[in-house]
């Protein structure tokens, strides 16, 4: 039986994300957009309502939100700010291996450092390097056995949280001529020596949101913090974001819808040739078109979100949601700074920021153009496209 009702429990998510996105997001979303990083208030302000913690089981003082759940706050979080968004959610993508295989030790020791109303802490996912962005298994950070440890040596890029988080999820491998064969995992500490932030990068959009180089200098690991052993690393990244990309669809979602809501406001109370400009056939279709396909990108996140918090296979509906969740608000973007006209060119609105930052959703947790790979290698063995 189709089911689109949302439980009381995620209505009472979604309302308690929006209500924060309204009082405590939008006032200083332009300013942090200029600043470039996200208040130390806001942030513990996010950890006392479960937002630094979402994917954290409860019994490690998270917030325990299924993927439907945290794709609902995603898109709120996104209407506020995808910069901000972008950084209180990506400790969702940072610990999701360590849900899937880490320990309880493991857990224990790291979980809860994300939800401390007093001293929230940020998680990193450091796959990305510089030679090694979508081609993931051409990774050369090396870790190398020293006894009952490991050294790590290597170059992250493009990290989300590099130079605030606490600890990071570092992927590394172990023999580069295995292939992906050869990664495995391991958590690092910040604190540890040989560990460094290297550029902090200059971004075009999500600029509140952190993004660093992480410097791995013969950073010792010890073997209680190898996570994901040799040859297992690249098929938990693969699960990793299969099921975080719903909650990306879902960011997207909430970028476009905030854009629309701007560029319809805006429809309705701009005059030309002596009426409202929604009222020219023009205007009028683009937002028409905006609103279905942002209802679309909704409902494929949706989706992909309910088969993941059923540990169903969505590796193909995650790639159909993030794929086209990104396109769409790259293109609804576009279109409310079409509406604006001159006006949405300016900074002092909205819509010039949202497009700024809707061009990453097409690029990060993997491409529009590496979806479009993820879909077809799925279609490669389809022979009868029978729904039912």
């Amino acid at each position: 039986m189709v089911d689109f009702e949302l439980s009381d429990e995620q209505k009472a998510a979604a309302r308690m994300a929006h209500d924060f996105a309204v009082n405590e997001i939008r006032p200083v979303a332009l300013e942090c957009d200029k600043e470039g990083k996200i208040p130390d208030e806001l942030v513990k302000k996010a950890a006392a309502v479960g937002l630094t913690a979402q994917a954290v089981p409860e019994e490690y003082d998270g917030g325990g939100l299924d993927a439907i759940t945290a794709a609902i706050v995603s898109e709120e979080m996104f209407w506020g700010c995808a910069g901000i968004g972008t950084g209180l959610g990506a400790n969702n993508l940072a610990i999701t291996p360590l849900l899937l295989v880490g320990n309880d030790e493991q857990k224990q020791k790291y979980l809860p450092r994300l939800s401390d109303p007093a001293n929230p802490k940020f998680a990193a996912f450091g796959l990305t390097e510089p030679g090694a962005g979508s081609d993931a298994a051409s990774l050369a950070t090396v870790a190398t056995p020293d006894g009952d440890d490991y050294i790590l040596n290597g170059q992250k890029c493009f990290i989300t949280n590099g130079g605030i988080a606490d600890f990071y999820t570092i992927f590394a491998t172990f023999d580069k001529s295995k292939g992906f064969g050869g990664i495995g995992g391991f958590i690092v500490e910040r604190a540890w020596d040989g560990v460094s932030v290297g550029k902090h990068e200059d971004k075009m959009g999500i600029r509140a949101s952190d993004t660093s180089e992480v410097i791995l200098d013969n950073v010792k690991v010890p073997a209680e913090n190898l996570m994901i052993p040799e040859g297992q690393g690249f098929y938990v990244v693969m699960q990793t974001l299969d099921a975080t990309r719903a909650g990306v669809a879902a960011g997207a979602t909430g970028v476009a819808r905030a854009a629309f809501e701007e560029a319809l406001k805006y429809a309705k109370e701009r005059v030309q040739f002596r009426k409202p400009i929604i009222n020219q056939q023009a205007i009028a279709f683009m937002l028409a078109d905006m609103a279905i396909k942002i209802e679309a990108a909704r409902r494929l996140y949706l989706l992909a979100g309910w088969k993941a918090a059923n540990n169903l296979p969505c590796s193909l509906e995650s790639s159909y949601a993030k794929a086209f969740a990104g396109d769409t608000a790259m293109e609804v973007t576009t279109d409310a700074v079409q509406i604006h006209g001159g006006y949405g060119y300016m900074k002092e609105y909205l819509v010039e920021k949202l497009m700024r930052d809707a061009k990453i959703m097409q690029i990060y947790e993997g491409t529009a153009q590496i979806q479009r790979v993820v879909i077809t290698g799925n279609l490669m063995g389809v022979t009868d496209t029978y729904p039912w």
